[in-house]
């Protein structure tokens, strides 16, 4: 989307930490997100899949940025993208706590 937030990503002295998917308890329902964590804050994006496939059934052509895992390689080159969830939480406001499985 073309909001203010579009280069959130281009600080050069940004450093990506990790990235993986995740199941996110919302509410009544569970939602697949991937998250990216960076140095300075975490992003969550929610993980969705196009309905249609791109340009026919060799989908190996499409562009994928190298530095991505490949599991987000494979996911994009299947129809599949990530839209930002909420805002990216600052690193000094983030809490994390052990909880059990449920």
């Amino acid at each position: 989307r073309e909001n203010s937030s579009e280069n959130i990503l281009s600080s050069a002295n940004r450093l990506l930490l990790h990235e993986g998917r995740l199941m996110l308890a919302e509410s009544t329902r569970l939602l697949d997100v991937y998250l990216f964590l960076f140095d300075d804050f975490l992003l969550i994006t929610k993980i969705k899949r196009n309905k249609k496939k791109y340009g026919g059934s060799d989908t190996s052509l499409i562009p994928v940025c190298p530095s991505l895992t490949p599991e987000l390689q494979s996911f994009i080159r299947e129809g599949g993208f990530c839209t930002v969830l909420d805002q990216p939480i600052p690193l000094d406001r983030l809490i994390l706590k052990d909880v059990e499985p449920i």
